[in-house]
């Protein structure tokens, strides 16, 4: 018997790290420290998430960067080898990886998952995305899919088949003719490993409800986030399945809350790589279903602090009243961004998770 996956587990707020393996994390900054994603740097920021009980690590899957003085987040890990690395240095925390479906085959997804799922015990998870960045899918000289979330579909299709299909078998499809195929071993989690998506736009809401075990979206304002939580919830009660919604923040946690905003300000606004800023945000705005309108429009801080997601700055305190306030909108859990991962998050996990418990929204 294998444990239940971290993400099944009895917190009521699931927290993970998002993007700490690609250059810069999620910010798009000049500051000296910027994360420069080193390996040995991510086998430490995963070690420090495993021991105070963070639920998971999410990496982005990126291929080309964003330009800029620093090459924003050209330099990352590919992702299947990544966490079979720390699958093995790890004992809790749950291990994702984030596939562009268009770019990897199903059956090397099966092998590459499964593998990744018996090293770490039952620990692996799959973020299954479809991609947006066509300069990107230009590089492999593969064209962005116009319905890419019908691929997809039989994308994973073929993955639980090969996990579940005793004998080889065939497949015929509109995007994959196989024959014969095979794959063993099969994932240790059954019928496969938890997957996640990150839709905004409501064909990958659409599904994420069919296929999907949790969905990240993206918000403007928590006032008016559970907007988002109850149009995913009522895709997925259509499609007869119960679907997690999760979030994304980037953090800037300090002793005081004017030292929070200098520093957000410092990195964000005046040390911001502003040519890959302004690079990165008009792609996500022409190709891209991930945020709202507005907030290109709104919130430039945001996508040079953390790719347009939603700001987590203050003290200790605040950002647990933020937390409990992103919960109470029905988030079941937020996956956070730091400007350096190890020298943030021991501060991080030492000062807001027992506040998080003594909230009730951690055991």
């Amino acid at each position: 018997m294998i444990k239940p996956h971290p993400l099944k587990g009895p917190n009521t707020l699931k927290l993970g790290v998002f993007s700490a393996n690609a250059d810069g994390g999620l910010a798009i900054t000049d500051v000296p420290e910027r994360w420069k994603a080193g390996w040995d740097d991510n086998l430490s920021a995963a070690q420090i998430a495993d021991r105070a009980g963070l639920e998971f690590f999410l990496p982005i899957a990126r291929w080309k960067g964003f330009g800029g003085k620093n090459h924003v987040r050209e330099w990352s890990f590919e992702t299947f080898t990544w966490a079979a690395a720390l699958a093995a240095a790890t004992q809790d925390i749950g291990l994702f990886m984030t596939v562009h479906v268009p770019l990897v085959h199903p059956l090397y997804a099966a092998k590459a998952l499964a593998t990744v799922d018996h090293v770490s015990h039952g620990r692996a998870g799959l973020n299954i995305v479809c991609g947006w960045n066509p300069k990107e899918f230009a590089m492999f000289g593969v064209p962005l899919v116009e319905k890419g979330y019908d691929q997809a579909t039989e994308w994973l299709e073929i993955v639980e088949r090969a996990y579940i299909s005793e004998d080889p078998f065939d497949f015929s499809g509109s995007y994959y003719t196989l024959k014969d195929a095979v794959s063993r071993p099969a994932s240790l989690q059954a019928p496969r490993p938890v997957t996640m998506n990150a839709a905004f736009g409501g064909p990958g809401r659409d599904f994420a409800a069919k296929n999907c075990d949790y969905l990240f979206t993206t918000f403007t304002e928590i006032a008016e986030s559970g907007s988002h939580v109850a149009d995913i919830r009522s895709r997925a009660e259509a499609a007869g399945r119960d679907v997690g919604v999760y979030t994304v923040c980037h953090v800037v946690c300090r002793e005081t809350q004017q030292e929070a905003e200098d520093y957000y300000r410092r990195y964000a606004v005046t040390l911001a790589d502003h040519v890959a800023v302004d690079t990165h945000m008009a792609g996500k705005k022409e190709f891209s279903q991930s945020h709202d309108q507005q907030a290109y429009a709104r919130y430039r801080q945001r996508f040079a602090g953390g790719a347009g997601s939603y700001p987590l700055v203050g003290t200790p305190e605040k950002i647990v009243a933020d937390m409990q306030a992103i919960s109470a909108e029905g988030y079941a859990g937020i996956a956070l961004s730091f400007v350096n991962y190890t020298h943030e998050l021991p501060f991080f996990c030492d000062r807001v998770l027992p506040l998080l418990r003594q909230a009730g929204l951690r055991l």
